[in-house]
């Protein structure tokens, strides 16, 4: 186990039937759920609440132009999540969630400490590490991306 290759025993060797035909699902499940938990927040500004409130906070914040911001915000969780859920430009999605994750956690919560439940940086980190993650990777063989056959 040196090499860092070896697979350790498992404790319970039966539960490889288990798990064997199942980790090829592994990181298509953490991508569809990277994307789709991004789904209802973009909803929730574009569809059944109003841009025009979040770009008033973002003004409040100095993030100009506010407005465009929370378009754009809005719609890369609401459809860029889609494609992320899909494995669809999985990388260029992924990136702009990096960024939008970065401001959120660096800029916006940050001063509020770590924890999420204190309004802290702890959720925007953990997605833009998810969506990190999901960059380096990109789409895998379960994606749209496969099935076009290119992706960045």
């Amino acid at each position: 186990m040196t090499d860092g290759t070896a697979t350790p025993a498992r404790i319970i060797p039966a539960l490889g039937r288990i798990y064997d035909p199942l980790t090829p699902y592994t990181y298509p499940l953490i991508r569809f759920v990277t994307g789709a938990m991004l789904i209802p927040h973009g909803w929730a500004k574009l569809v059944s609440g109003s841009p025009a409130g979040l770009g008033a906070s973002l003004a409040k914040m100095g993030l100009e132009p506010a407005y465009a911001l929370a378009i754009y915000i809005g719609v890369l969780e609401l459809v860029g999540g889609t494609m992320l859920a899909l494995g669809l430009f999985t990388r260029f999605v992924a990136a702009q969630v990096i960024g939008f994750m970065a401001v959120a956690a660096f800029k916006v919560q940050w001063g509020a400490g770590f924890f999420w439940s204190k309004g802290g940086y702890e959720y925007p980190l953990f997605w833009g590490l998810m969506a990190l993650a999901i960059l380096i990777r990109g789409g895998g063989e379960l994606s749209l991306d496969s099935r076009i056959g290119k992706e960045l």
